[in-house]
């Protein structure tokens, strides 16, 4: 069954036009987004506010310089590629380890340097890129993710999408990879979106192609027991991006790794809303909220408030048989 707008706009459902004219439009200015647009850029900025992030092993900027990658990576047993302004994970080659016979990927397939090359220079020549530019390869170490962590996910690592709004985090999800997703934690291409409580990081429901579910489709683990560690520090993290790119509204990627625990991916501009289909709840009366409160709190203060005003209660233990999550609609 679908949604009628009617009840969508009850559920506080906001759609694109919303988000675009009445926060996006309102509260980015177009003369920042190349400071998210560009995950060189976040990075170094990143770095000068003492935001934890990959570290970077190096960036390759023209097609004379593809040939040194190997010197480049020489000693490091796994490293991603990713194209600095590419979006919606398109383009990142993630090598897991490296043998005798080449680089290996996490699904197994193993690939050779002159497959890195090409790889590198389809990326500088903006084959990943927003609207086709010439870009930057960028090679990052990769991401010990936490172990408690391993049964939620398939080949790939789970990151935690928060929305940040006027510096308070309002809605959150982790996004899990599956074989449908090809290892990628891509909605779209079929990973499973948990809804996050955002007062203690734990799944409030599951939904993946538009449909609930309890468990993850490959590793079968249930969703109910998902419980995110360090939760008020990732959400400070993911808070201060307010004071770090002057955006109003955010959407802030973020990762758990075991030994450095949260750490900023990266940082979009334009959020997508698929994030209320995966709390089962829209984004309209938190935003609501938000736009009263006052902008000159502290990081700590913000997420305090964020904490007492947005929990909710998990619905995954008691959660009847697959249902169809609430579609958005342009209201």
């Amino acid at each position: 069954m679908w949604a009628r707008p009617s009840q969508l706009l009850r559920r506080g459902i906001i759609g694109m036009n919303r988000r675009n004219i009445r926060y996006i439009g309102r509260y980015n200015s177009r003369r920042l987004y190349p400071l998210v647009d560009d995950k060189l850029k976040t990075k170094l900025l990143a770095e000068q506010y003492g935001i934890t992030t990959p570290a970077l092993i190096g960036t390759v900027t023209t097609q004379f310089e593809v040939k040194r990658v190997g010197n480049m990576i020489a000693g490091h047993d796994g490293f991603a590629i990713k194209p600095a302004k590419g979006s919606g994970g398109k383009g990142i080659l993630v090598i897991e380890r490296v043998d005798h016979d080449g680089f290996v990927k996490p699904s197994g397939a193993k690939l050779s340097l002159e497959d890195l090359h090409r790889h590198i220079s389809n990326i500088l020549s903006g084959l990943y890129s927003l609207g086709g530019a010439p870009d930057v390869a960028m090679i990052e170490a990769l991401i010990n993710f936490d172990e408690k962590l391993s049964e939620y996910t398939y080949e790939g690592v789970p990151d935690i999408r928060v929305i940040v709004f006027r510096g308070y985090p309002v809605m959150a999800m982790m996004r899990l990879s599956t074989a449908a997703s090809d290892g990628k934690a891509n909605l779209h291409q079929g990973a499973v979106g948990v809804g996050l409580d955002i007062a203690t990081g734990t799944a409030v429901r599951g939904v993946q192609f538009d449909r609930s579910r309890r468990d993850h489709p490959d590793t079968g683990h249930e969703l109910a027991s998902l419980r995110i560690p360090d939760w008020t520090n990732l959400l400070e993290l993911a808070a201060s991006c307010y004071e770090m790119t002057g955006l109003g509204y955010l959407g802030t990627d973020m990762v758990i790794d075991r030994n450095r625990g949260p750490m900023l991916l990266e940082l979009n501009a334009r959020p997508g809303l698929a994030i209320q289909m995966a709390n089962g709840e829209g984004l309209r009366s938190r935003l609501d909220l938000v736009e009263k409160q006052s902008d000159r709190l502290s990081v700590k203060e913000r997420v305090t408030f964020a904490q007492r005003h947005f929990a909710r209660r998990g619905e995954l233990k008691d959660l009847p048989e697959p249902e169809l999550a609430p579609t958005c609609v342009n209201t």
